[in-house]
């Protein structure tokens, strides 16, 4: 009998970062890993690693995944995602025998980063983008200079590809037309304590996402009046406090689709709805398909035809 497969993404690790796959040997390169590879290839897989990855597809159009995001893709499409974020790029389009290059990477990890930051105020300018990649960033209108700078980042070795990175980087954090792939983040505001509140009430609505609670409850729970706990909940959110709390329920019916065999009614009352068809409805605002359409194109996540 033949092993079920995974349904879960699959660890990528060092071992298996060779020049033949699209690589930098090893000791060729210092903070910052360049790959490219074409298609098809075997790292085109639903996958996840420990460091940031800049991802710029060159050739090819098709569907990405991302969390549990699922959009198109085409030549030009840049993504940045962050630690352990799932992702796979599949292309539909490829000309026989494929395509020699399809994506252009950069790698790099998060402690490195950080640890500069605190020691230099430049670098932390590019934290709330670090922040942002945790649910992966699409940019729009920078594939050609990204192409050059990518370019750059390949050919250049030591400090001048650093330099050359921070450049990139750079054009990243000054970028405003971008998107979040997946979940909702909290945004900084100048009211430090009623952030912190809020912050509280997020990590308390993401472990109990199933329960039933008013926002009376929480704005009780977080020392607010109801009113001032909507006002502060937006601003942190930028969104309300019932379309946050719903859109948590989806992201969580989208695991459990993805990575489960659970019914779908099962999975309506596991992430704490009470009405199939409310669910359903919410479902179809939120992710533009039924849960029934999302499970089957998740499937091509891992290379099957969708």
């Amino acid at each position: 009998m033949a092993t079920p497969r995974s349904r879960g993404p699959e660890l990528e690790h060092d071992v298996g970062r060779t020049p033949s796959l699209g690589y930098e040997p090893a000791g060729s390169y210092g903070s910052v890993r360049y790959l490219e590879h074409g298609f098809p290839n075997p790292l085109v897989r639903w996958h996840y690693h420990e460091e940031y990855e800049l991802h710029l597809i060159v050739a090819t159009r098709g569907k990405v995944f991302v969390g549990d995001y699922i959009g198109q893709f085409e030549p030009g499409h840049l993504v940045l995602t962050g630690p352990r974020l799932p992702h796979n790029w599949i292309s539909t389009d490829v000309p026989e025998p494929g395509v020699a290059l399809r994506d252009m990477v950069l790698q790099f990890g998060d402690a490195p980063l950080r640890q500069a930051a605190a020691l230099i105020p430049e670098l932390a300018e590019a934290l709330p983008l670090l922040e942002r990649a945790r649910h992966g960033v699409e940019f729009f209108g920078l594939s050609e200079a990204a192409r050059e700078r990518f370019g750059r980042v390949r050919a250049a070795h030591g400090l001048q590809r650093l330099a050359e990175f921070a450049t990139l980087l750079d054009l990243l954090v000054r970028c405003n037309d971008y998107r979040l792939l997946s979940t909702v983040q909290l945004q900084s505001f100048d009211d430090d304590a009623a952030l912190a509140h809020i912050s509280g009430i997020v990590d308390y609505l993401t472990e109990h996402y199933s329960e039933s609670f008013s926002m009376a409850e929480l704005a009780q729970r977080s020392g607010m009046t109801e009113s001032s706990f909507s006002r502060n909940f937006r601003r942190a959110t930028g969104n309300s406090y019932t379309d946050f709390v719903n859109h948590l329920r989806i992201n969580k019916a989208c695991q459990l689709l993805m990575e489960t065999d659970r019914y779908i009614t099962n999975v309506c009352y596991d992430v704490g709805f009470n009405n199939v068809a409310n669910f359903n409805r919410r479902f179809l605002q939120i992710k533009g398909m039924t849960p029934k359409e999302f499970r089957r194109q998740a499937e091509a996540r891992f290379g099957s035809a969708a």
